[in-house]
């Protein structure tokens, strides 16, 4: 079993937004990764996707309306829910996904 702090991960990541897997749980992916308060552009999944908060706050459009997850709150994308960040986003996020099938 391995400790990681994902508080350093996270300070240590060299662009904000892009995750840094930690590992794998079955077949679901963790990463973490560093918000900026920009803006991230609509994208949707094949599958659910959770979004865990550690600090700062995740602002959210989902499916048109807007959606604020806040430090310690889990917040579940359901599969083909239209999705995009809004400005003020900041902090440590937790994503835990499944990789889509590539088909």
């Amino acid at each position: 079993m391995s400790l990681v702090n994902l508080f350093d991960v996270a300070a240590g990541l060299p662009d904000a937004w892009r995750s840094q897997p930690l590992g794998r749980v079955g077949t679901a992916c963790v990463k973490v990764l560093r918000m900026d308060e920009l803006p991230v552009e609509e994208e949707a999944h094949g599958v659910t996707e959770a979004l865990l908060v550690l600090e700062g706050r995740l602002e959210l459009l989902v499916d048109g309306g807007p959606v604020t997850v806040a430090p310690g709150e889990l917040y579940l994308v359901r599969a083909g829910a239209r999705h995009a960040v809004r400005p003020g986003s900041h902090g440590t996020l937790v994503i835990v996904e499944v990789p889509q099938e590539q088909g």
